[in-house]
């Protein structure tokens, strides 16, 4: 793609929803996040704090319990990925903490917010690596010796459920098809997968993916268009994908369905739309009655019930 020049002169190597690159390697986000960032908290339904999945490179989590639970309380475990175009937004940014917080106290389950590191300054798939080394660390105390002990006391391994939006569900889905190649350690199941307006190319947003995966395979690239091959080792039980009428991305929601059905993976898919609805609406507007109606669909799901149609 050919520079273009910016309002000021400066010379941009590219122009995207999110960013822009200068020549000289600056990136300017259009919408910053660190002033939306916010500390993990405690209060009478819910308490959170920040871990460390690894230094080198750097991966951060927030992990989530309810307050309330027996010594024996076992809960499921939820893996939540954000969403943000692979290059803005943040498992601390207040929105996320506020919604995995509902989330996790509505449904009664430990969660795992990933703070993956974001392109352009950290190419794909850093992002990818990132979620799928923070759902291993997850995942390893299965056994009751892991680090945290939230997860050792309350995690039940055999109740795990992997969701995430836009950018975030497509990340999803490259955790579990990672998850049905590598297998998974003894005593853990993934029940579940829940994709929110998600990802997968055939849209204009596919030159920003392609320009924050310098090494890529061009638009047939498995992380952006998933083959029959890793469909069909998607390491869950059951998806639930969300599309909304008017998002530009809901046709690919719709074609992750029926793909998923042809490749031969043996779960259960089904999908809820929302009309009337554009891309992310529950988190741009999270008080609207689509919204509360996602919200609940997504705590259904995560407790294991059987999800009705919007």
């Amino acid at each position: 793609m050919e520079p273009t020049k910016s309002d000021n002169g400066d010379v941009l190597h590219e122009f995207f929803p999110f960013f822009k690159v200068y020549k000289d390697g600056r990136v300017e986000r259009m919408m910053p996040m660190e002033k939306l960032k916010v500390p993990p908290s405690e209060d009478a339904e819910v308490r959170s704090k920040d871990v460390t999945i690894s230094t080198e490179p750097a991966v951060l989590a927030r992990v989530f319990a309810p307050r309330g639970t027996g010594p024996a309380e076992r809960l499921p475990v939820l893996i939540y990925i954000h969403g943000g175009g692979f290059s803005i937004g943040s498992a601390f940014h207040r929105v996320y903490h506020e919604y995995v917080s509902l989330l996790m106290a509505r449904a009664r389950v430990v969660a795992v917010s990933v703070e993956y590191r974001l392109a352009p300054e950290n190419p794909i798939p850093a992002c990818y690596d990132d979620a799928w080394a923070a759902t291993r660390w997850a995942l390893g105390h299965a056994d009751g010796n892991g680090p945290d002990p939230w997860l050792n006391e309350h995690g039940d391994f055999g109740r795990v459920y992997i969701t995430g939006d836009s950018a975030g569900a497509n990340i999803c889905h490259n955790v579990a098809v990672r998850a049905g190649w590598a297998g998974l350690p003894a005593g853990v199941r993934i029940a579940g997968m829940a994709l929110v307006h998600p990802y997968f190319g055939g849209t204009d947003d596919d030159k920003m993916w392609l320009y924050m995966c310098p090494e890529n395979g061009g638009l047939a690239d498995p992380r952006l268009k998933p083959p029959p091959e890793d469909l069909a080792r998607v390491g869950c039980e059951k998806v639930l994908v969300f599309v909304a009428q008017k998002d530009h991305l809901r046709g690919r929601g719709l074609w992750y369905r029926e793909e998923l059905k042809r490749s031969g993976w043996g779960g259960s898919v089904e999908v809820v739309e929302h009309e009337g609805e554009s891309h992310v609406f529950h988190i741009l507007k999270p008080q609207c009655d689509k919204a509360l109606d996602l919200k609940d669909k997504l705590v259904d799901f995560l407790r294991g019930n059987a999800v009705g149609k919007a």
